[in-house]
């Protein structure tokens, strides 16, 4: 292994040595789109939508995709397309059999969403994790962490046959199908704890064997990624995670803001890592950091092709539901500060499919953006437009000034009397927290986060409510809906039927205790 680590390091330090010719963002789309156009022209979708004749426009062939094929939900690209690959149909939306089906609800919902996955995006997986692996050249890691145990919190290898395909967590596909010698070598838990279909036993198991690895690298889920090296502490009885393992040096982290979680993790560590943020999703590998300080760097020539919807009433409704033919954007047209839906065709079969989040451009030269929230997850009873962003930056500021661990939180609006409230609930297990002064200090920050929500505190958003309950509630409520690990994120916005089923839970909490 150690050869390995010296060989992966010294070929990044070359690496970073050479320039390596690069096309424009425009380029590479252009080619992108093309390529998933020839692909898919002989599938029933590319039938469907005339993809051949799309490609005989040589100049407008772009142009001429986006006016032909609409926008679509997943609710419609399953049920007019996908579903027939779920029952072992070829060439539907992607030409040949689809094998595994990534799950994914995104929040606690109960019901999954299918998303084919193929081999082309295996594929494509792969290729954008050599690129984030030569991308680290660009940070201070020390070279040793190359030969140490890559730790990955993800979903279980084991996945559930249903006849003609597979399907699971879209982390258990990619792990299951990652490169042999990375399997054999770095790959930590180890395909045999991998497989447990049950997290909490993963985690058993990874907790107790923890000191008989040496790991520089911990990927996952931050809420997930805490808990478990709370426990390793806490089972081995060390003061932190370095006791441990000596020389953990980055931490590959995605699904959510670190910036909650920021602060908890300090605490959790010995010395100062590497944060390094990664996007990935059901539906694919996007991006990465590339560099310190930098936003994500979307990959452009991974064969998803990106088109972008600014969230604005214009393109949708107060629920995020898009309006139909909303405007779209490509790479190249894009504005730095402005909020946008992403809207993807991939080589999965996914086809103009809004994915559901909202980004903003950080540094449109390079292509780098950070995630902002959810197209269904803002707040705006009455003109208020707060984001997940702010509500994470509001946590993370709220945690440093009270010297306080917020380990989940989540917020909802409802009716006030003739006016609006927020209602914010905290999970923090800090004994004594002054619920009134985390109150006014949350309130304080969103009013300078968000100039929206600042003129509405003066009018038609009346009050803000803050009700502080213990940390394992939220991931205790996960494990009733059968949510526990991996992928699986609390929401951060609660509405309607999740709204009703969290109070009525807490209600049940409470019942118990008291």
């Amino acid at each position: 292994m150690a050869i390995l680590g010296n060989l992966i390091a010294r070929s990044l330090k070359l690496r970073k040595q050479f320039k390596l010719p690069v096309a424009s963002p425009q380029t590479y789309q252009r080619h992108t789109l093309r390529h998933l156009l020839e692909r898919g022209q002989y599938t029933s979708f590319g039938k469907h939508y005339g993809f051949g004749d799309i490609l005989s426009k040589e100049v407008d062939f772009i142009k001429v995709f986006r006016e032909r094929v609409p926008v679509s939900s997943y609710n419609e690209m399953h049920s007019q397309w996908w579903y027939r690959c779920q029952e072992g149909e070829e060439n539907v939306t992607w030409p040949g059999k689809v094998k595994y089906f990534a799950l994914s609800s995104g929040t606690s919902e109960s019901a999954s969403k299918h998303i084919p996955v193929t081999q082309d995006m295996i594929r494509s997986l792969k290729k954008v994790g050599f690129k984030q692996l030569y991308s680290m050249a660009n940070f201070r890691i020390k070279p040793v962490t190359f030969e140490k145990g890559i730790l990955m919190l993800g979903g279980t290898t084991s996945l559930f046959e249903k006849g003609d395909y597979y399907e699971g967590d879209m982390s258990g596909i990619s792990a299951m199908n990652m490169p042999r010698w990375m399997s054999t070598l770095l790959y930590k838990p180890g395909q045999k704890i991998s497989k447990r279909p049950k997290w909490e036993d993963r985690i058993d198991l990874i907790v107790r064997k923890a000191t008989q690895w040496d790991v520089g690298t911990v990927c996952g889920v931050p809420a997930w990624v805490q808990i478990v090296m709370e426990r390793v502490i806490m089972y081995h009885k060390v003061k932190n995670i370095h006791e441990i393992w000596p020389n953990l040096n980055v931490y590959i982290h995605g699904g959510v803001s670190i910036e909650p979680y920021r602060e908890s993790f300090k605490k959790l560590m010995g010395k100062p890592i590497t944060f390094i943020e990664t996007y990935m999703a059901s539906e694919g590998s996007f991006g990465f950091q590339a560099r310190p300080r930098g936003g994500i760097k979307l990959v452009l020539n991974a064969w998803i092709f990106y088109e972008f919807i600014p969230f604005t009433s214009d393109n949708f409704d107060e629920e995020g539901n898009f309006k139909p033919n909303p405007q779209t954007l490509m790479v190249q047209d894009v504005q730095e500060g402005v909020e946008y839906a992403v809207v993807l065709s991939t080589c999965s079969g996914a086809w103009r499919y809004i994915i559901g989040d909202v980004i903003r451009f950080t540094n449109a030269k390079e292509h780098e953006i950070a995630i902002v929230g959810r197209t269904k997850q803002f707040l705006s009873l009455c003109g208020e437009h707060m984001s997940v962003d702010n509500m994470n930056k509001a946590i993370d500021v709220v945690s440093k000034k009270m010297n306080i661990t917020i380990r989940e939180f989540a917020v909802a609006g409802q009716k006030h009397g003739d006016f609006f409230a927020h209602k914010w609930y905290i999970g923090c297990d800090n004994e004594h927290v002054d619920a009134g002064q985390l109150k006014q200090l949350l309130d304080e920050t969103l009013c300078q986060l968000n100039d929206d929500y600042e003129v509405e505190r003066t009018s038609a958003l009346q009050e803000l409510f803050v009700e502080i309950l213990p940390g394992n509630v939220f991931i205790d409520y996960l494990r009733s809906k059968g949510k526990m690990g991996a992928m699986s994120k609390f929401p951060r916005v609660l509405k309607n039927e999740q709204l009703r089923d969290w109070t009525e839970y807490l209600q049940q909490c409470k019942a118990t205790a008291g």
